[in-house]
C-alpha cells in the first residue's frame, strides 16, 4: 500500500466563522491560530507552542470540520487520515504506514488530521488477544506524537475516548469535548444552512437531540424532497 492512498484528499475551505462551537471551545482553537500566528514572538520569551489537539466526544458534531477550519486558517496544507483504514494484521506494516504519514506531515509542515484515533491508541493491556504488538505500535504512536514539530499541528479525533490510553492522552496539550447541540444551537444551525433556500422548501418542523451532521443531513432531505415535487409538477 502506497501512503498516497492512506491520505484523504480534502481541498474544500471551511472556515472557523462557519463551524457551530460552544464558546468555551471557539476561544481554546483561537488561541491556538493566534498562538501559531504569533509563534517567533512566543519563542522569545520561551514559551511552547499548542500543536497537538485531542477532538472527543459525539460523532457529527464538527470534529473533522474543526480542523479543516483550523488548517484553512493557519494556510496550511491538511493531510486527513482514517486510522481504521491502516490498521493491519501485521502490526509492523501498520507501525510503517503511520511513520510514512507523519513524515509526510512534516515535510509538507501540514495540519495532520488523525480520524478514528481510538482505532489503534487503544490503552496497553485492553485486549485479550494483545502478544505485545498492540502495545509496540501504541509504543511507536507515543514516539512519533513526542517528536513531532511545532511547526505542524497534529489533531487527533476520537468518539471513544475512554479507550484511549491515557499515556497517549498526557501527549496532547489542549483536549477539546464535542456534546451533541441543544435546541438554540441547533436553531442557529438550520437557520445558517437553509437560509439560501426558498421559504416553500424548508421544514415544517426541525429535529432535535441530534447531531450537527443528522441535521443537515435532515434538512437536505426534506429540501430536495420538496424541490423535486416542484420539478416534477411543472414537467406534468
Amino acid at each position: 500500500m502506497h501512503i498516497q492512498d492512506l491520505i484523504i484528499k480534502d481541498k474544500s475551505p471551511i472556515r472557523l466563522e462557519d463551524v457551530f462551537l460552544t464558546p468555551d471551545n471557539l476561544q481554546q482553537i483561537q488561541q491556538l491560530i493566534k498562538e501559531h500566528l504569533y509563534v517567533e514572538d512566543l519563542k522569545q520569551y520561551g514559551l511552547p507552542v499548542t500543536h497537538k489537539v485531542l477532538l472527543y466526544g459525539a460523532s457529527g458534531c464538527g470534529k473533522t470540520t474543526t480542523a479543516k477550519a483550523i488548517a484553512n486558517t493557519l494556510g496550511k496544507p491538511l493531510i486527513i487520515l482514517n486510522l481504521s483504514n491502516i490498521i493491519n494484521s501485521r502490526i509492523g506494516e501498520t507501525s510503517q504506514h503511520l511513520k510514512q504519514v507523519f513524515d509526510r506531515a512534516v515535510r509538507d509542515k501540514a495540519v495532520l488530521f488523525l480520524d478514528e484515533f481510538d482505532q489503534i491508541a487503544k490503552s496497553r493491556g485492553e485486549d485479550d488477544q494483545d502478544v505485545g504488538e498492540m502495545r509496540r505500535l501504541v509504543n511507536t504512536l507515543i514516539q512519533l506524537i513526542d517528536y513531532f514539530p511545532e511547526e505542524c499541528v497534529l489533531i487527533a479525533a476520537s468518539n471513544h475516548v475512554q479507550i484511549i490510553d491515557p499515556a497517549i492522552i498526557r501527549r496532547f496539550q489542549i483536549r477539546i469535548s464535542y456534546e451533541l447541540p441543544n435546541q438554540a444551537s441547533l436553531d442557529q444551525y438550520y437557520d445558517a444552512i437553509l437560509h439560501k433556500f426558498p421559504a416553500e422548501l424548508h421544514p415544517e418542523y426541525r429535529k432535535y437531540h441530534i447531531s450537527y451532521a443528522e441535521a443537515k443531513d435532515y434538512a437536505f432531505s426534506v429540501v430536495k424532497g420538496r424541490l423535486l415535487l416542484k420539478l416534477e409538477a411543472r414537467r406534468a
